[in-house]
């Protein structure tokens, strides 16, 4: 019997992800490259061969783990559009979640910290920052202003490299190295336990529009959606 394998995406950060597992929540490969703000010139076409290379068809694939955010405008719309462009035409399940809790979660296991300790922070735009932290809604930070910390706290800084503290943006990065292995084991017991997402109700967190584009920012959150991948 094909094992049923499953595809990971997320586009939420300058580094685009993306890795196969199996349903039982095990890693088998990820990637991991500088996408920039330029994701959709090379998602589909990294994907397809990640496939190849493990002589893989689109069709052995049996579910979808999507990255919701929080991120930029351009980055979440190409990912979750491809994650739903594939869940659709495979007639396969589709599983959103937050970017932010899963970096959250890669940080605490690479660094051996709770992750109620750990503070997310990732750019907003040219100046503000967004923070996330386990439990919270993720929230807004303008421009020149600092996370409140406990003593206990560590930061962990994405896509902020010159802009935060070295360690920080260390952390971060492996944060990063970590996200895939982490979406997965969330989103397989998801799958498992026959709990996917409606694909119209999927919808991504963004911190950036395109210029001209304004958003609603109820009560200092990011962006309020509809779907349950969203919650940080």
């Amino acid at each position: 019997m094909t094992p049923r394998l499953l595809l990971v995406i997320d586009t939420a950060t300058t580094h685009a992800v993306i890795a196969l597992g199996a349903a039982d929540g095990a890693l088998l490969e990820q990637r991991r490259w500088e996408a920039g703000y330029r994701h959709g010139e090379e998602l589909l076409a990294r994907i397809a061969g990640l496939l190849a290379d493990r002589g893989l068809a689109a069709q052995e694939l049996s579910g979808i783990i999507v990255g919701t955010g929080p991120g930029a405008f351009t980055g979440l719309r190409v990912g979750i559009a491809t994650a739903k462009g594939l869940a659709h035409g495979l007639a396969i399940p589709i599983v959103g979640i937050a970017t932010g809790a899963m970096l959250l979660r890669a940080a605490a296991a690479a660094s051996g910290i709770l992750a109620s300790r750990l503070v997310l922070v990732q750019p907003a735009g040219l100046s503000d920052r967004v923070v996330s932290r386990t439990g919270e809604t993720a929230r807004i930070l303008p421009g020149g202003a600092d996370p409140q910390l406990a003593e206990a706290d560590r930061l962990v800084a994405v896509d902020l490299a010159g802009r935060a503290p070295d360690d920080a943006t260390a952390l971060g990065d492996a944060a990063v190295d970590g996200l895939a292995a982490a979406m997965l084991a969330v989103g397989a017991a998801r799958l498992a336990a026959g709990d996917p997402d409606d694909l119209a109700r999927l919808v991504p967190e963004y911190v950036t529009l395109p210029r001209g584009v304004r958003m609603a920012v109820p009560d200092g959150g990011v962006v309020v959606s509809g779907g349950r991948g969203s919650a940080a």
